[in-house]
């Protein structure tokens, strides 16, 4: 079960990592740093808060706090990154040290509890709540994106009225094994 459920969970993840950079794909260098009002967070802000944790969560997983000294959470979320490069560069920077991190996680460390600001968590609890902040946080990326292409946005999922297509697809293929997210890339 515990094999079963690192091998999910990462492709959970991948299938997360891979949704914001369909995104990043359909826009252009000033679409990043667009943002509806003074108070919503453009989707560079939003990529620095993501690193930020993520380096913040995963180095040094197993054994220190998740809530690093080192890190300056109120920073990410000023205007730090200032170019697609940056951007793509911190974004990788820190999936790199998700995906690193869980790698180090097998049957025999994964009774090992882990610290968020100094509240216990089972591995389980830790990588589960890290899954649903960037679902969420991507999910909104995703939404700026949405928002700035308008009618020129090119589904990252099934298309809009797709849906019976897509069933009649997956239907076809009869009972397998797989990743819900292996049809979606």
């Amino acid at each position: 079960m515990k094999d079963e459920y690192l091998n999910s969970i990462t492709k959970q993840f991948e299938y997360y990592k891979s949704v914001g950079e369909k995104t990043f794909d359909q826009l252009n260098e000033k679409d990043f740093f667009w943002q509806y009002n003074e108070a919503s967070n453009s989707i560079a802000i939003t990529v620095n808060h993501l690193w930020g944790n993520m380096k913040s969560r995963w180095t040094d997983f197993l054994t220190s706090d998740g809530e690093k000294e080192w890190r300056n959470r109120d920073m990410e979320f000023e205007t730090v990154i200032k170019t697609k490069a940056e951007l793509v560069e911190k974004w990788d920077d820190g999936w790199t040290c998700l995906f690193d991190a869980l790698d180090t996680i097998n049957t025999e460390n994964f009774a090992t509890k882990v610290y968020i600001r100094n509240q216990e968590h089972s591995i389980l609890e830790a990588i589960n709540r890290q899954l649903a902040h960037y679902a969420y946080h991507i999910g909104q990326i995703v939404y700026i994106g949405r928002m700035i292409k308008g009618n020129t946005w090119n589904s990252l999922t099934i298309p809009k009225g797709k849906s019976t297509e897509f069933n009649t697809k997956k239907f076809s293929k009869g009972r397998h094994k797989g990743h819900f997210s292996d049809d979606l890339k």
